[in-house]
């Protein structure tokens, strides 16, 4: 074929249109979060060869169109480089196969063995060819010939088989909708590339090569798709759930969590893999699912494309017990029907994972009213306690602190008490710790609360004193959490300083803990507040754990006996004989010992024979509001 007509064959605006395809690739990727995987850093070398490619393919048109001798040699090499790097994108394409799938490394390593030698024997032919006249040459006058054999167009047409092959093999360790994309793209692009033979075209040979890649782009890279699950991420979920409500659309959800793998580096069993691929194409027409972490998943679906999907359910729940009998693996499986109306679109992984914490392990959960009802409520205290804390305001009126006066034994008069706290929040009324506490624990919020409670006591001392009554402290109690903080002790005394009243007028009270590097924590904290005054108390002494050889390291003023202790000593002669001698242990070692939850007659009976020194309950109050102290307080001499 004489140069002109290979010249009119080809356009360079195919090619320079790749360039930038690339370019605008290569941007997104380096200014987008993708994960760096070996997949990320293959597709990378593919846009990159193809780009090179691209730029060969028009030097080599160029040099041909303003054909000198000198230019002859140039144009034999970047023909080649062209066609050998298009090999090499088909063989990285290979490579990009089998590193995204669960296919054993020997598999694996026969496929790539193949690629790899139809990438040699191609590029090695062409050259060949080329060198013996066979292939593409220019005769003396200067013209251009495609020669009689094209060993590209068979090169091409070799590998492409080759891929098909290859996709049907590794098609069952594949989400099938991910596989289906590959084979549209595939075939559209041989169609373009065939279409170009038979018009004699060849200005879009490299963007046939492109359109694979854009498909990996989406699918793998910038669509978050899990390759071996079909799965997607939560931010994708967020984004359907969306679309759904603005569509008014009802769709059911099922989640399923597998604690064991839920840390991370860790992923699903493979035979969980294929039970969940197999349910979600089989079973629910349009379903989509969405991996929220490691070891958790969610399906959703429509609900009047699935009408009958509690059946399906069925099936999946006895299929995965099947499973579960022989694989041993805990799970947690919740589901219901769109809660549209009442939690927003993108609170349903949140929602989920809040069910999840309080239902037992191998559980199927159906959500219910009161699941949501709970929910909202926890939800609704845990923004209500962030906004305290970004406050900061020590008088927030939303935190109360109530007090529950203790009676001295030796004095027989209440100079000291413990400060309980509530909140009272606009939509739920008064809210006790046993709901607060937890809550404020887990978001890290519990020492805003302790500051406002010490603030609160710190003032009552100082407006009681001055009004005449004799008080000596009062305790508040203190999350092991906040201790961790290396501001705490500046924090407790400088409200302390700031309301002006004495350290000794501040008591702490701790619960024992079983690890060792919040017990190091602990002892550095209280020896550092115990030498300013400040007073300790060790809770809950009687349940749970307790190491005597840490209580005794530690500088704690009182230990609190639990009422646990107290009705233990109220059921025989020989628990009531334990229990005092706990207590007179302690009374030997200058301990001071304070029995709580004291409730009748008999049980103040009791503990003034086991060597008490206070007794806190009922019996003498029930936590009052901290202003009403004083009615319980006597006046200083």
């Amino acid at each position: 074929m004489p140069a002109n007509d290979v010249i009119r064959m080809y356009s360079r605006m195919g090619d320079v249109g790749v360039l930038a395809l690339c370019l605008v690739i290569f941007i997104l990727l380096m200014f987008s979060y993708v994960n760096r995987t070996k997949s990320f850093r293959l597709f990378l070398t593919i846009i990159i060869l193809l780009a090179v490619a691209a730029i060969c393919d028009i030097g080599y048109h160029e040099l041909l169109l303003f054909y000198r001798p000198e230019y002859e040699y140039l144009i034999y090499t970047l023909r080649v480089l062209f066609h050998s790097l298009l090999f090499a994108v088909f063989f990285f394409f290979t490579l990009y196969a089998t590193s995204i799938t669960n296919i054993t490394k020997k598999q694996a390593n026969i496929i790539l063995f193949v690629s790899l030698g139809i990438f040699i024997v191609m590029a090695s032919l062409d050259i060949i060819l080329t060198i013996l006249g066979l292939g593409f040459y220019i005769d003396e006058s200067g013209v251009a010939y495609r020669g009689k054999i094209d060993i590209f167009l068979i090169g091409y047409y070799t590998y492409i088989v080759f891929l098909i092959f290859l996709i049907i093999k590794i098609r069952k360790f594949v989400f099938k909708r991910v596989a289906y994309v590959f084979y549209a793209v595939i075939a559209l692009s041989v169609t373009i590339r065939t279409l170009q033979v038979l018009i004699k075209e060849a200005s879009l040979t490299t963007f046939t090569f492109t359109l694979p890649v854009i498909a990996m782009l989406y699918t793998m890279h910038v669509n978050p798709y899990n390759i071996t699950m079909g799965t997607l991420d939560k931010y994708a979920m967020r984004d359907m759930v969306k679309n759904l409500y603005r569509k008014d659309i009802e769709f059911i959800f099922m989640s399923m969590t597998l604690p064991d793998y839920v840390g991370e580096g860790k992923s699903f069993p493979e035979e969980v893999k294929v039970q969940i691929r197999r349910f979600a194409a089989e079973l629910f027409r349009d379903g989509t699912m969405f991996q929220i972490n490691n070891g958790q998943i969610i399906l959703i679906a429509r609900k009047d494309r699935n009408p009958d999907y509690e059946e399906w359910m069925e099936t999946i729940l006895k299929a995965f017990r099947e499973q579960h009998s022989v694989l041993k693996i805990p799970y947690k499986i919740v589901y219901g029907e769109s809660l549209r109306g009442k939690i927003a679109h993108n609170e349903y992984a949140a929602f989920i994972e809040y069910v999840n914490e309080d239902i037992p392990i191998n559980v199927t959960h159906r959500i219910k009213d009161s699941d949501l009802k709970r929910y909202k409520t926890e939800s609704y205290i845990t923004e209500q306690l962030a906004d305290i804390a970004r406050k900061g305001d020590l008088d927030d009126p939303r935190v109360l602190v109530f007090a529950q006066p203790v009676y001295n034994i030796s004095t027989k008069k209440y100079d000291t008490a413990e400060a309980l706290t509530r909140l009272r929040l606009d939509k739920t009324g008064l809210v006790y710790p046993g709901t607060f506490v937890p809550i404020a624990e887990e978001n890290e919020l519990v020492h805003a609360i302790t500051r406002i409670v010490a603030n609160k006591a710190c003032q009552i001392i100082k407006k009681y004193r001055q009004e005449g009554y004799a008080i000596k402290r009062i305790s508040i109690n203190v999350s092991m959490i906040e201790l961790k903080s290396g501001t705490f002790c500046n924090d407790i005394m400088k409200i302390i300083k700031d309301n002006d009243v004495d350290p000794e007028s501040i008591a702490i009270e701790l619960t024992e803990s079983q690890n060792l590097e919040d017990f190091m924590i602990m002892k550095e904290r209280i020896e550092t507040l115990h030498e300013k005054g400040i007073k300790f108390y060790l809770d809950d002494f009687g349940t749970g754990y307790s190491n005597m050889e840490r209580i005794f390291e530690l500088p704690f003023d009182i230990i609190k006996f639990d009422r646990s202790m107290v009705i233990a000593s109220g059921e025989d002669k020989r628990s009531e004989q334990l229990v005092e001698n706990l207590a007179k242990m302690f009374s030997n070692f200058n301990f001071r010992v304070l029995f709580e939850g004291i409730e009748n007659d008999e049980d103040e009976e009791r503990c003034l024979n086991m060597s008490a020194d206070y007794l806190q309950g009922f019996k003498y109050s029930q936590p009052i509001p901290i202003g009403e102290l004083y009615t319980f307080l006597s006046k200083s001499n």
